[in-house]
């Protein structure tokens, strides 16, 4: 108890540096839980397992609060507004920093298992980061205007891929493959009805009651049940968080009140996630992580201005006119959900999570602190 108020307290001094700052306050905290880890495990004569207990529930519970409140945001008004052209590059960087960054580490050396994972993990983006710069700008033409489009819906394209991802490698690596593909569809088949199971009364239940307390009370269960049954029937929790959120916001209508009862709350639970994210890192093994780091960096980068590129080859030529051909670099911070799924890979497969976790934690922090440069230079 008096270690998680201290991290709450150090996360405050984190807010006030970045306010002052151009420092991301994620990747200052992410800093935070390394540098517990070094005192953890370099300096400590036998290494503490500090919160080991607590530090699984508390990132699964901030991760199903963030796919659930990312549901929100898929709104069939939103998507009819997207349009066709925002579809269609959304789609083309999707797709092709998959298959960059997939094929790239493979033809490197990388086992399959961890360069399918990051290659799945590539298509997560920060929308907060990219919001905030183009927002901050003040910009209202077209590039931008596409920019925040895309980022309102990249993220669910991410979880789809991250959840078919991890799907094919319990396939490929189960001996029995009739068993293994049942249990790769039941992974995501069970995750969407267990999505639309809870998702279908509550979007009823919402609006129905008062806001207040018993709004709050009803958020706070539905993140509970939602992290405790996937957890049970082994589905994925990102997408039956996602897909409870999704059916809310469509079928609720006063859906937005435990959208902002979960947002109230949210952010001790990632102040926790990004902490604890930083603290589990083997630092042993870092040594060995930041030449594939380096790596990842690179071609996700290259994937996503490819896919930018190829997205606008695919526009109109009075609207490619318009846009900026390396619009995709502007979709490279990466946070919470990209270290979600790292976790969640490293706990599927726990032979490689030494080597996919400090990837991914090292990697977010170079994109929180390039993402915007770069969102900036795409709109200058």
């Amino acid at each position: 108890m008096v270690l998680l108020g201290g991290i709450l307290s150090l996360s405050i001094a984190a807010d006030v540096l970045a306010a002052r700052t151009a420092l991301p306050r994620v990747s200052l905290l992410v800093l935070l839980g390394v540098l517990i880890a070094v005192v953890q495990q370099l300096w400590l004569p036998r290494p503490a397992a500090l919160l080991d207990e607590l530090a699984r529930p508390l990132i699964e519970l901030a991760l199903v609060m963030v796919a659930f409140l990312l549901g929100s945001e898929l709104t069939l008004a939103r998507l009819r507004r997207t349009g066709w052209l925002i579809t269609v590059i959304s789609l083309a960087v999707v797709l092709c920093s998959v298959v960059v960054v997939g094929a790239g580490l493979w033809l490197l050396g990388v086992p399959l298992v961890v360069a399918i994972a990051l290659a799945a993990i590539s298509v997560a983006t920060d929308p907060a980061a990219v919001r905030d710069t183009v927002r901050g700008s003040n910009d209202t033409r077209l590039a931008a205007r596409v920019l925040l489009g895309i980022v309102a819906i990249d993220d669910g394209w991410g979880i789809l891929v991250f959840g078919l991802a991890m799907a094919l490698l319990g396939w490929l690596l189960a001996g029995d493959g009739n068993l293994a593909l049942w249990r790769a569809l039941w992974e995501l088949g069970g995750a969407l009805l267990l999505g639309g199971l809870i998702g279908f009364p509550a979007a009823w239940l919402t609006g129905r009651l008062a806001p207040g307390e018993p709004t709050q009370v009803e958020a706070v269960a539905l993140i509970l049940l939602l992290a405790g049954c996937s957890a049970w029937l082994g589905v994925s929790p990102l997408l039956a968080a996602m897909t409870a959120g999704t059916l809310i916001a469509n079928f609720s209508p006063h859906h937005t009140r435990s959208f902002r009862a979960i947002e109230h709350i949210e952010w001790p639970f990632l102040v926790f996630f990004f902490v604890l994210s930083g603290m589990i890192i083997d630092l042993r093994q870092l040594d060995d992580a930041l030449g594939l780091a380096l790596a990842y960096v690179l071609l996700r980068l290259f994937g996503r201005w490819l896919g930018g590129w190829l997205g606008i080859r695919l526009a109109s030529p009075a609207r490619r006119a318009r846009l900026p051909p390396h619009i995709g670099l502007a979709l490279t911070p990466q946070a919470g959900m990209a270290i979600g799924m790292a976790l969640l890979a490293a706990e599927q497969f726990p032979e490689y999570g030494a080597r996919l976790l400090p990837v991914v934690v090292c990697s977010t922090i170079v994109f929180e602190l390039l993402g915007p440069l770069l969102v900036k230079k795409v709109l200058r």
